[in-house]
């Protein structure tokens, strides 16, 4: 191993042990906590990120996985993709200085920022960061300007029309412009050693990495005419956290390697990045949250009370972290997170119209609506899972009184940590294997179906 990750870092939890019974131990625990103040918290299924790692190497072998650290900056998140050998791409200094603190050499951090502050540019230079990306020419002449000796990725628009969030809006540059761009750093004495593109968050196209794909091959053929030495080509990010997504990973999987027989085949001489993001942290993540706070709100419904004999109501439930905090998925992808219940009601415990919102003092924190629940009291536990993404990242903080930092406990079986150290592949464990997997993951529970063929054509060159 290479140290980055130690035993004192997690829980070391048997086979058998899940999820919810360290939730209910440590709820308990704060519930019981003397301090009289109840926070949200975290646990993270490190086992979980093992077998995604796995999974991604089985299903695209010639791609070389990035960790985006604006994803989920905590710290044994980035330890346990250190100890299996990821790269990391930082948007920022503080990211940068993040991974640089946990050991991560400079060899394996990509700036891919495409909008930098000069500030940072020569952050990166001083700390021996030296692949940064750029879209326009402004960016080049900062990075001339300020580290001229740095290796430059050109970073392409795509064509993000259906995904939730189109980053194509605002960066990457048009095929039009790349032969300009491309002469500008020619002139410059500024190397271009390869094209990125990111096809944006949530898109339910996996033919849009083929077309993405074809035109980097194209912006590759006009740097190699001007004198560019091309060798990295960087699919950028987007794919699925969790099952049951639009699009499955594996089919994503059979159209990027579809696309890289046609146009960078193996033996080409170009080395295939991917930046990783929710993939990795989104279904190891599930938070648990209190109850501070209760409405009841009885509805003007003329002639129900005749009818059932009560006068239907609906609850508000208030929580200790909302929409600007960690719910900000609410706002950002438009999710309508659904919670767990620690404690399973009744059968005959009836369900109620109910909502929940956050601490603000404002109409837009409300978390989810809609939902029916058995009366719920001040001190209750909600739990939330796949709460991974954008949850916990670098200098972020709860606005309007939410916590700061949410605690995070992190487990892993004992059976993932053993594979972790020795670096086994799924193909290696042995036959029976399979048989300790228990709730939280092993690390190593994939079958030959993962890896599905190739169904999907790539777009012709435009």
């Amino acid at each position: 191993m290479a140290g980055y990750l130690n035993e004192t870092d997690f829980v070391m939890v048997e086979e058998g042990f899940s999820t919810r019974d360290l939730l209910e131990e440590l709820t308990l625990g704060a519930s019981q906590a003397t301090t009289g103040k109840v926070a949200a918290f975290f646990v993270a299924d490190l086992g979980a990120v093992v077998r995604k790692h796995f999974c991604f190497l089985k299903c695209l072998p010639r791609v070389q996985p990035f960790y985006a650290v604006k994803c989920n900056s905590s710290p044994g998140v980035l330890k346990v993709l250190a100890e299996l050998g990821l790269g990391f791409s930082c948007a920022n200094k503080a990211e940068m200085e993040l991974v640089q603190r946990i050991g991560v050499p400079a060899s394996k951090i990509i700036y891919t920022n495409p909008c930098k502050q000069i500030a940072q540019i020569k952050y990166a230079a001083k700390h021996g960061v030296q692949l940064l990306s750029f879209d326009n020419e402004m960016e080049l002449a900062k990075v001339v300007k300020s580290y001229p000796s740095a290796k430059m990725v050109l970073c392409i628009a795509t064509n993000d029309s259906h995904s939730l969030s189109r980053l194509s809006l605002t960066f990457g540059a048009s095929l039009k412009s790349c032969r300009h761009l491309l002469q500008d750093a020619k002139k410059s004495h500024v190397d271009v050693v390869g094209v990125s593109f990111h096809i944006g968050s949530g898109c339910p196209d996996p033919q849009a990495y083929a077309q993405s794909i074809a035109d980097a091959r194209l912006v590759f053929e006009i740097g190699a005419e001007l004198g560019h030495r091309m060798h990295i080509l960087d699919l950028g990010g987007s794919f699925p956290g969790v099952e049951g997504a639009k699009v499955r990973f594996e089919e994503i999987a059979s159209a990027i390697n579809s696309a890289l027989d046609l146009y960078f085949p193996e033996g080409c001489g170009v080395d295939i990045l991917a930046k990783l993001g929710r993939y990795y942290v989104t279904s190891a993540f599930t938070l648990a949250v209190s109850v501070i706070a209760k409405k009841e709100v009885l509805l003007d419904q003329p002639g129900r009370e005749e009818e059932t004999g009560s006068t239907p109501k609906t609850f508000v439930y208030h929580m200790d972290e909302g929409v600007y905090g960690i719910f900000n998925s609410v706002l950002f992808d438009n999710t309508c997170p659904t919670p767990v219940l620690l404690k399973k009601p009744s059968i005959e415990q009836p369900l109620y119209n109910s909502s929940l919102w956050g601490p603000a003092l404002d109409g837009c924190d409300c978390v989810a609506e809609g939902l029916w629940l058995p009366q719920l009291h001040v001190g209750d536990w909600l739990v939330f899972e796949n709460m991974g993404t954008y949850t916990y990242t670098v200098g972020m903080g709860s606005l309007f009184g939410g916590t700061q930092t949410c605690r995070v406990t992190y487990a892993m079986s004992r059976v993932a940590w053993e594979t972790l150290r020795e670096k086994l592949l799924p193909a290696e464990a042995d036959e029976d294997a399979e048989g300790v997997c228990k709730p939280l993951s092993c690390g190593w529970e994939i079958t030959d179906t993962l890896c599905v063929g190739p169904v999907f054509t790539p777009a012709s060159i435009m």
